[in-house]
């Protein structure tokens, strides 16, 4: 057998505020609720061809595995591909929300070479929005 990865179908975050994650999420990053469970505390956002699911930690969900880890992240970053990124709006309109984009440089992503800068969301996770390869 050989396994062949098609691409990010999802990934899921624990959140501790679901109300500052959505505005985040959705508001600012323009990502859309598709389905909630409220019963679990389980919030599955669209992202392009991907899903951002959000578990709040005192939810069902969230309260299985525990207190998040006092000794950092267990995740590095993840990166949603935007279009179109345009590097001066980008630092223009995130401060209006609080956020403070880190520069904007190349970075190497799935499809090469392209723009991209951080964000952290609410909870700390750093988010990296990134622009097309420039081939």
């Amino acid at each position: 057998m050989r396994i062949a990865p098609l691409g990010l179908d999802h990934l899921v975050l624990r959140i501790a505020k679901l109300d500052r994650s959505m505005v985040f999420y959705c508001d600012i990053l323009g990502c859309v609720m598709e389905r909630r469970r409220d019963d679990l505390g389980l919030y599955h956002l669209r992202a392009g061809s991907a899903q951002i699911d959000l578990v709040t930690l005192d939810g069902q969900l969230g309260r299985r595995h525990g207190a998040p880890s006092a000794d950092g992240p267990n995740m590095d970053h993840f990166c949603l591909r935007i279009d179109p990124f345009d590097a001066q709006a980008l630092v223009e309109y995130l401060p209006g929300h609080g956020l403070e984009p880190s520069e904007v440089v190349q970075r190497f992503g799935a499809e090469g070479e392209g723009p991209s800068l951080y964000v952290s969301d609410p909870d700390g996770n750093i988010v990296e929005l990134k622009g097309a390869a420039l081939t």
